[in-house]
């Protein structure tokens, strides 16, 4: 037999973690790395959070899983939590961020045929965009990497060019559902949505009827340096997935909806096995009651600022390598002029900095929200030597 056991869909790097301490990642053979990946942007907290270990092990000794055809005691209050700091009036718990984007499609399709137009099922999304790898996920994207072999795509969607209002204005038609979009582009090279584009958004959708979800699954609870990226912005959603660092490293997703938008999701409309389980709503109450702190967002804020500024001093040393910095709070994105795939792995293997690649060139800085100074040092220096000796591939 020539497949391997774990299904060969991942193109596996070396590092093999086998212990994570704070912002640091130990492999099978001692060696140590810097982790300003943090799983892509979901340890949020680091690893080992004494808070969140305890947490883990005192409700799995009490109660990790029952059916949601029980009372949720420990889902409703959580849920009240959000509720309480958020836009939304309602909340559906998933396990992943994928389950949290198709749970916000149905809940925008379900809402327009409650009101008796079901016509209006199409959803228009942006170019670059990372929605998750469901079926109903990668149909809203033009990113052929994530769509070639698995055609026929689900019908019902259309992609456009993003931060492009007027595009979004004329591809309003009588069968348009509404907006799909990140505030912030992950994958798609940690570009923000400008302003102008946002606040145009929402209202199209307030002109025309129609309901703006936001895929907040990488750049929400804290990553920015708000609650939520679209804060910064003064725009609220009618709909948002959210997932990542709202476990922390647990596996949880969420989706978050005004009580108009979620008026079609009735019983029996919508559900999930283990979402919303006893041990994910202890894990949730925990994180969400660490991150949504004043002086917790303050700290991203000024490790955000801390860090951007350490990057931009490095540039005008490496300009042959580096371009720009581009990004929000600790979710930053070092363009280059060459492949950043190149690079991440080079800094990987030879200096212990673990980052992420995005398009665009771009390097994903996604750190723990928990960083201090010592951490942006350690990383500036780890940039700067694996800049010097860097040799990026042949064209």
């Amino acid at each position: 037999m020539s497949i391997t056991p774990l299904m060969p869909v991942y193109p596996r790097c070396g590092v093999r973690p086998v212990r994570g301490e704070g912002c640091y990642l130990f492999g099978e053979r001692g060696e140590k790395y810097l982790d300003f990946a943090s799983g892509i942007a979901v340890n949020a907290l680091g690893h080992g959070d004494a808070r969140l270990v305890k947490t883990i092990a005192d409700q799995a000794a009490t109660l990790m899983h029952v059916s949601n055809l029980y009372g949720s005691p420990q889902g409703e209050a959580f849920a009240q939590m959000i509720v309480d700091s958020t836009f939304a009036d309602t909340v559906f718990f998933t396990n992943s961020g994928a389950e949290a984007v198709e749970c916000a499609i149905k809940t925008a399709r379900r809402y327009h045929y409650a009101n008796g137009q079901p016509e209006r099922h199409k959803i228009i999304s942006f170019s670059n965009a990372f929605h998750g790898r469901t079926l109903g996920t990668i149909s809203a994207t033009n990113q052929p990497k994530m769509r070639d072999g698995f055609e026929p795509l689900l019908p019902g969607f259309e992609v456009l060019a993003f931060n492009d209002l007027e595009a979004a204005a004329a591809a309003i038609d009588e069968n348009t559902a509404g907006f799909l979009l990140e505030p912030v582009q992950g994958e798609g090279g940690i570009l923000p949505a400008t302003q102008g584009f946002l606040t145009g958004l929402r209202a199209l959708c307030d002109k025309h009827g129609l309901l703006l979800i936001l895929d907040e699954v990488q750049c929400g609870v804290g990553r920015t340096g708000s609650l939520f990226a679209h804060e910064q912005y003064g725009v609220m959603p009618d709909i948002m997935a959210v997932a990542k660092g709202i476990g922390a490293g647990f596996p949880l997703g969420a989706c978050l909806a005004t009580e108009e938008a979620a008026k079609g999701m009735v019983a029996g409309t919508h559900g999930s096995t283990y979402g919303g389980n006893p041990l994910a709503m202890a894990v949730g109450s925990t994180v969400w009651g660490i991150i949504n702190q004043p002086e917790f967002l303050a700290h991203v804020n000024a490790m955000g600022e801390r860090l951007r500024g350490a990057l931009e001093q490095l540039i005008p040393n490496h300009d042959t390598l580096f371009d720009s910095v581009r990004g929000m709070g600790l979710m930053l994105g070092l363009k280059l002029k060459s492949d950043s795939r190149a690079f991440v792995a080079h800094l990987r293997d030879n200096h212990g900095l673990l980052t992420v690649a995005a398009g665009d060139n771009v390097v994903r800085i996604l750190p723990p929200l928990v960083i201090d100074e010592s951490h942006i040092v350690e990383c500036i220096e780890k940039l700067s030597a694996g800049a010097r000796d860097y040799t990026p591939p042949a064209a």
